[in-house]
């Protein structure tokens, strides 16, 4: 994209989504795509790794739950916010180009940990790295395309959560299987550093183009939009429900693999790409057809962006629940695709309702005050209680069916995250700013 054609641009352009045409706006949000898609595969790999990290280092299901959760979750948070602040303000390229060079680091710095201490803590940098990563995407989405297409093109841009599931599990398990752990961490997290160098000369900042600059008295101070973000009743209900979601989505099913592999005997590689294939399927049906199912139902009711999601958090519960009960793989496939197609599907709908009411001016803050809640609470605490309450359980009924219980327990969850969707979208309208 030349200067010239830029400023051709501008000097039409009312919106900053009008200096795109169709085909620039995809190759804008396949790179955030590919962006997306390494955030989530260096984040997860490390679910199908639990059971060899576990056989090395001989800690509990607990202790794995505070890996993959309150180590990466912790300074996740704590960066996100300042992090939001500047994506806010500043140049939201740059930040993703950094963060995503810091998490491709820390990823591989995993593969050398000697011991379990120095593991946490480079998934502590892992979650420091990626906080930098989704509201800054987000906020650019939202500027590359109009709201009424939002939805749609967040359905695309979630898919990556998806893809890299699919990536760190199948990947990740199968380099494990064949060459170790510490390899699989290798693997995953050395390719971002070339997809760091294509984002930088790829992406574009629609605020270096005159006209679409953030005026200093257009911005608030961090404190001030937080306080009218919660001023709102269906921001705190969204916030609510992502925190529940979160619990269980984001947290519990980390150890659907090691389910896998201790209820129904599978191998690592096995269970990491049975997991990876259904998380494929979950997210091109979910995330495609609920980004447009949510689009089409914008246009007839705005409400619709978060009753649409409450009411497939709710009829997931029964699917996820049946789906750990069932005796064999064949059977719980099914079950846990299905319920997965109705999680992903909820996911950019949920992302729609939020951009719909939080105001321009403070988009990354509104993600990433959101991801603080959901990340501290559901994503920190989701593994670490569902470990202890397998680690309880196994006392009982042995190590495989503890888990199993575990994970019915946790998928309680989807009933109060529904609802709060459900409260969410009574109050839409009246808190509507674009």
């Amino acid at each position: 994209m030349s200067n010239k054609v830029e400023a051709i641009d501008v000097a039409k352009a009312a919106n900053p989504w009008e200096l795109y045409g169709p085909g620039q706006r995809r190759t804008l949000l396949f790179i955030l795509f590919l962006t997306g898609t390494s955030n989530y595969a260096d984040r997860n790999v490390i679910g199908v790794l639990l059971e060899p990290i576990k056989a090395e280092f001989g800690v509990s299901d607990t202790m794995l739950g505070l890996l993959t959760g309150l180590a990466f979750a912790i300074f996740y948070v704590t960066v996100g916010l300042p992090i939001a602040w500047l994506a806010d303000r500043g140049n939201r390229k740059k930040i993703i180009v950094w963060s995503l060079t810091v998490w491709s680091i820390m990823t591989a710095l995993c593969g050398v940990a000697q011991n379990f201490w120095q593991l946490a803590l480079a998934r502590v940098g892992v979650g420091a790295g990626e906080a930098g990563a989704v509201p800054p995407a987000q906020s650019l989405i939202a500027d590359y395309y109009p709201p009424e297409q939002r939805a749609g093109a967040l359905g695309v841009y979630m898919m990556s959560s998806m893809a890299g599931y699919i990536i760190g599990m199948t990947a990740g398990g199968w380099v494990a299987q064949h060459y170790g752990w510490r390899e699989a961490f290798l693997v995953i997290g050395l390719p971002g550093f070339l997809l760091a160098v294509a984002a930088h000369f790829v992406l574009r900042e629609p605020r270096l183009q005159a006209g679409f600059a953030v005026a200093p008295e257009a911005t608030e101070d961090a404190r001030q939009s937080i306080k009218l973000l919660l001023a709102k009743p269906a921001y705190r209900n969204i916030v609510y429900a992502l925190v529940v979601y979160f619990l269980m989505a984001y947290g519990a099913l980390v150890f659907t693999a090691s389910f896998m592999i201790r209820v129904h005997g599978l191998t690592v590689a096995e269970a990491g790409g049975l997991f990876g294939i259904m998380s494929a399927v979950g997210a091109v049906v979910g995330n495609l057809g609920g980004g447009k199912l949510g689009d089409y139902l914008a246009k007839r009711d705005i409400a619709w962006v978060a009753k649409f999601p409450g009411l497939a958090l709710i009829a997931a519960l029964p699917l996820y629940v049946g789906s750990f009960a069932m005796g064999s793989v064949a059977l719980m496939i099914p079950l846990s695709l299905i319920g997965g197609i109705l999680l992903t599907g909820a996911v950019p709908t949920i992302f729609a309702a939020l951009h719909v009411i939080c105001g321009s001016k403070r988009r990354a803050m509104a993600v990433a005050l959101a991801f603080f809640f959901a990340n501290l609470i559901g994503l920190g605490l989701g593994p670490v209680l569902a470990g202890a309450i397998s680690d309880h359980m196994a006392g009982i009924y042995g190590p495989a069916d503890g888990l199993r219980y575990a994970l019915m327990i946790m998928s309680l969850t989807f009933l109060p995250a529904g609802i709060f969707m459900l409260r969410a979208a009574k109050y839409l309208k009246s808190d509507l700013e674009e």
